[in-house]
């Protein structure tokens, strides 16, 4: 079995109960993909079996959490800093499994938590206005991640650098996103 770890503080406990399988027997025949750095030394630290998606392009699962949840599950994810890995993981696993609590759900994306965006160093400012111009995301505020990547908070003084080496920008919104699909189809043909 091929399973995707992921990244974050919810992600955290899927790694822990996958380590704590494998050691008492009741897993085996097991590898996993990791989606950060973070996310491999928690891993190799409880003795997973680690591969890439260059050794097994195909998943069986992949288990991650989230960080906002609306009514119809519409997902933000990346508060953790692995937004590029986790989507190239996630969209290789035949089954995903999202794991969130009570807190994450919300009535509508947006408000509550930033939509976070990774994005390339090269001209990363001319990048942030276009994504503030795109039609579905009216009336955000693109603001660049500074500090700590793993977190949604300016904590430091330095531009925060994913695994990858690009940039994240966090979309901060007054109001809910009105069609998140239309969201996600101008930010992936964004260039």
């Amino acid at each position: 079995m091929v399973v995707g770890l992921g990244t974050g503080s919810t992600a955290f406990y899927a790694v822990e109960r996958v380590g704590q399988k494998l050691k008492s027997g009741e897993l085996r025949d097991i590898v996993c993909i990791p989606t950060s750095e973070r996310t491999r030394e928690h891993a190799e630290q409880l003795g997973i079996p680690l591969v890439t998606l260059n050794e097994k392009s195909e998943l069986d699962v992949a288990i991650d959490g989230a960080d906002d949840v609306d009514l119809r599950l519409n997902l933000v994810k990346g508060g953790g800093g692995a937004l590029l890995r986790e989507k190239m993981v996630e969209i290789m696993s035949k089954k995903f499994v999202c794991i969130v609590d009570e807190s994450k759900l919300s009535s509508g994306l947006g408000p509550r938590f930033p939509l976070p965006v990774e994005i390339t160093p090269f001209c990363h400012e001319h990048t942030m206005r276009v994504i503030e111009k795109l039609p579905s995301l009216k009336g955000c505020k693109a603001v660049l991640r500074m500090g700590n990547v793993a977190n949604n908070k300016c904590d430091g003084d330095n531009i925060a650098v994913t695994d990858n080496g690009n940039y994240i920008v966090d979309l901060h919104f007054t109001e809910t996103i009105h069609d998140v699909n239309a969201a996600a189809r101008e930010l992936k043909t964004t260039v």
